[in-house]
């Protein structure tokens, strides 16, 4: 299920945390306002060509400010990848503690995965471990690529389990799907086309008719070729 909870009320412009009623906002808020506003300059920019003094500026705010909430422009990267991935996390944990099927939790993983990497963050989860971070935080982007990946295949055997899914490997079914989820954000441009649900929905769509069980129809050859549905293709903006 998609989450419900209202946008946050910094998430359209974070510069709004420091200006009228909102400037005694808690220091959790306007850390994630610092954190939205470096994501929303990095995919626009670029992580090099972006620095401390641009989303500064971005924010009304001045660099010292900026340092009161992250440490330094490596540490801001890192956090604009786990806000990204946290929506993936929550939606991994709600699958391995909802009953249903393998593919049923698997399509609520999928579409919320989706709508991440369509988010301002995408750019930053699809590229963080390639801009330079130091050996911590680049094992730590690893390690948590990696939980991802296991719990994809955990549900994808699950699925294999209970006779919900059809495949043979849920290793290069799971790569399959985090491959072309994360594609989406080499090309998606929010206020473009479709919104990040309306891509999701799309993505859910074309990922489980992969994994639905083919059953022959009958009065037909089981080996004849399904027909497909033209669908309008995705614009790139």
């Amino acid at each position: 299920m998609a989450d419900s909870t209202p946008p946050h009320p910094t998430a359209a412009d974070p510069a709004a945390a420091w200006r009228g009623r909102r400037r005694r906002q808690d220091h959790g808020t306007k850390r994630d306002a610092v954190i939205r506003s470096a994501a929303r300059a990095f995919d626009e920019r670029g992580y090099h060509n972006t620095s401390l003094d641009d989303i500064a500026a971005a924010l009304g705010v001045t660099k010292p400010t900026v340092y009161y909430y992250v440490s330094n422009k490596e540490q801001l990267l890192f956090e604009c990848f786990l806000a990204g991935l946290e929506p993936i996390r929550a939606a991994l944990r709600r699958a391995e503690q909802t009953a249903g099927s393998g593919r049923d939790r698997l399509r609520e993983v999928i579409r919320d995965y989706a709508v991440a990497i369509a988010s301002e963050y995408g750019w930053c989860m699809v590229r963080a471990e390639h801009q330079d971070l130091g050996p911590e935080l680049s094992a730590q982007v690893r390690s948590l690529k990696s939980e991802i990946d296991r719990g994809i295949r955990r549900l994808l055997q699950s699925g294999i389990d209970d006779g919900s899914i059809a495949v043979v490997d849920p290793k290069l079914a799971a790569f399959a799907i985090a491959g072309a989820l994360n594609w989406i954000a080499h090309w998606y441009r929010a206020g473009r086309t479709l919104s990040s649900g309306e891509v999701a929905d799309a993505f859910v769509r074309f990922l489980e008719h992969g994994l639905a069980p083919r059953e022959p129809h009958a009065g037909k050859s089981s080996s004849a070729p399904a027909r497909v549905r033209r669908t309008p293709s995705v614009s790139k903006g």
